[in-house]
């Protein structure tokens, strides 16, 4: 097959194809187009007044981290860190410490010093809630975060706990009499013991 030369090929011998433009619309195509304006007047609204209105959230909906406590008040974060690995907006921050007979916080060797989460970074996803050994991190139905300062939306370990509820006592306190960390774990501890109780 030889190549086509230059001077092979003349602008008379190149046909060109007419392409129609559309008109324009006629009065019936236009009102059709009003019609479905008109008719979208009389369906019901979809729009909530919000805040006066607040619909419920979904079962699943991922709003603001809660750290958990155990039936009897400790807490269940062991300060592993795997959350901060685990987060891909770096908005996590833990720092681990280990637990002594004086300072007991979390059944087992450890637990959570300082535990940080910025708002300004959390994309919500979830993937911190999964990578969690022990479920001290689940995610609440509160959305309302929006404050009037970033400082406030970086949240401590105290504005995440969970609050304390009947049978629980506020940590420190010695794990329940005759039980390990496996115990917690499994959920056999129901409730404090009163010999637990800090005199």
């Amino acid at each position: 097959m030889q190549p086509i030369k230059s001077n092979d090929v003349d602008i008379t011998s190149v046909a060109f194809e007419k392409v129609d433009q559309p008109g324009a619309k006629s009065f019936w195509a236009q009102l059709q187009g009003f019609w479905v304006t008109f008719i979208t007047m009389f369906k019901k609204v979809n729009t909530v007044q919000y805040p006066e209105v607040k619909e419920p959230t979904a079962e699943r909906f991922h709003g603001r981290h809660q750290l958990n406590r155990h039936p009897d008040g400790l807490e269940k974060c062991i300060g592993c860190e795997l959350c901060a690995w685990a987060c891909p907006a770096d908005a996590i921050y833990v720092e681990g410490a280990d637990n002594t007979p004086d300072n007991q916080m979390s059944p087992g060797e450890r637990y959570g010093k300082v535990y940080q989460i910025n708002y300004l970074r959390c994309v919500f996803c979830g993937l911190c809630i999964e990578a969690c050994p022990t479920r001290a991190l689940t995610m609440t139905n509160e959305y309302e975060l929006a404050d009037s300062t970033r400082s406030k939306l970086i949240f401590e370990k105290d504005d995440l706990l969970g609050p304390l509820r009947a049978g629980m006592l506020p940590p420190p306190h010695p794990m329940y009499p005759g039980s390990t960390d496996t115990n917690y774990y499994n959920g056999d501890i129901k409730e404090a013991h009163p010999s637990q109780e800090q005199k």
